[in-house]
């Protein structure tokens, strides 16, 4: 199976972002991701959506994704153009629901702690090497195991149940 590199600037965030945060409920009343991605992170950063470009990272501090379990957020998230977040620990509900949608995230303290926010970042899901372009500093973080690298291959878990 051929590395799997992301490529991106960073959206960089504190602790506690919650699903709230994410996608506010008010906007949950439908699960298409073209509209639910207009309104992510709306009311933690009034100016994500007319910054955020395809390909672009979110990197957070500690438990990224708390609060209710719905599955919108991730969505929100990877319909926005993000291809992975990075942060020190996350929900573990919005973890697997991150997974099941094909939404890369990543755990890694070093890189947290160094990642500003505007810097350009590459990460090699298959190595676990998270690489600070802006910096030229690289970090290390867990290897996607091959079973989750084929989930992401295929968009998230319906795709890789399909193929």
């Amino acid at each position: 199976m051929s590395d799997i590199i992301l490529k991106g600037k960073v959206h960089k965030y504190g602790s506690n972002v919650n699903t709230d945060e994410i996608i506010p409920a008010r906007y949950l009343n439908t699960t298409d991701p073209a509209i639910l991605s207009k309104y992510c992170m709306e009311d933690i950063d009034k100016n994500f959506v007319k910054n955020v470009k395809e390909g672009d990272i979110i990197v957070a501090e500690n438990n990224f994704g708390c609060g209710s379990s719905r599955e919108h957020a991730p969505i929100a998230i990877k319909a926005s153009g993000i291809s992975a977040v990075i942060a020190n620990s996350f929900a573990r509900i919005f973890f697997r629901n991150s997974i099941n949608i094909g939404l890369p995230i990543l755990e890694s303290q070093k890189a947290v702690k160094a990642i500003e926010n505007g810097d350009a970042v590459e990460i090699n899901l298959t190595k676990g090497i998270i690489k600070n372009i802006t910096k030229n500093e690289s970090y290390q973080s867990q290897p996607f195991p091959e079973f989750m690298q084929k989930i992401i291959k295929s968009g998230g878990l319906l795709g890789y149940i399909k193929s």
